[in-house]
């Protein structure tokens, strides 16, 4: 189990996120909602302006940047918590660390724009690198693998190394397998099952699972994904999560301490 494994607060300030999509588009309620997480013990906010869920289409930079810049800005003002920006836009990332974002989480692992890890560099920025196969739009058209484990090392890898190079500091990088982007169900559980595999690189691992199909498929479209949500990423700090992103702070902080206690009569 990783000691202080760091909870990571979605707020997705879209009109069609899979989750809370229309939610938080207002930026008062977003920024009310962002407060309420530090409230409930998130250490990262996660503030994205395009969804990413299967399907999704893109949106421009100008679009994105309006969303989360009153957000960010106003966030900062209020809390020194670590605020991380969902993109994969170069533009995008770099108005954000300018208003005061620490970390840019991009889901393309840099592949998406070429000036993005050179952005991140000359803020200074962490950079969570994830693992996707295809774009939104196309993540889920029969994603195969020969080897699942070894090709997301692979790349992970090899774009973490891309970021030291042109200026990302080794210890500001963070790894994540990318859990249902380009994964089949079966793909998605074997993730879950080898975080430690992700682990040998030495990097920290972020987990994103937070009410997403993989959950949905087992237990039925319309049940509750919640208690499978807190079920699943128990497992994943157990098994060496350093971060776990969530939609659901207050529950996912409860959950930490329980795990805790457990390691303390161990």
């Amino acid at each position: 189990m990783t000691e202080n494994t760091k909870i990571m607060g979605i707020l997705n300030v879209t009109p069609d996120s899979f989750y809370d999509g229309g939610k938080f588009g207002d930026p008062g309620a977003a920024i009310d909602h962002a407060m309420e997480m530090i409230r409930h013990g998130a250490d990262i906010i996660d503030v994205g302006g395009e969804s990413t869920r299967p399907g999704a289409e893109a949106v421009s930079p100008e679009e994105e940047i309006a969303r989360i810049l009153p957000v960010i800005e106003a966030t900062r003002r209020k809390s020194d918590v670590t605020i991380s920006i969902d993109t994969s836009k170069a533009s995008v990332a770099a108005a954000a660390l300018q208003a005061g974002a620490d970390i840019v989480n991009d889901i393309s692992g840099l592949t998406f724009d070429e000036e993005m890890a050179e952005t991140a560099a000359r803020y200074n920025a962490g950079v969570i690198i994830m693992h996707i196969r295809g774009t939104p739009e196309t993540m889920q058209d029969n994603p195969r693998y020969d080897d699942l484990l070894k090709e997301i090392l692979h790349f992970l890898t090899g774009q973490a190394a891309l970021a030291e190079k042109r200026g990302v500091k080794k210890e500001k990088i963070i790894l994540d397998p990318g859990i249902g982007f380009g994964k089949t169900l079966e793909d998605n559980y074997r993730i879950l099952n080898n975080i430690h595999r992700i682990k040998e690189p030495g990097y920290p691992v972020l987990i994103g699972l937070s009410r997403k199909s993989l959950i949905g498929k087992m237990i039925g479209e319309d049940a509750d994904r919640l208690p499978g949500t807190i079920a699943l990423n128990a497992l994943a700090v157990r098994d060496g999560a350093d971060i776990i992103r969530v939609h659901d702070v207050a529950e996912h902080s409860l959950m930490l301490k329980s795990l805790t206690m457990l390691k303390r009569v161990s």
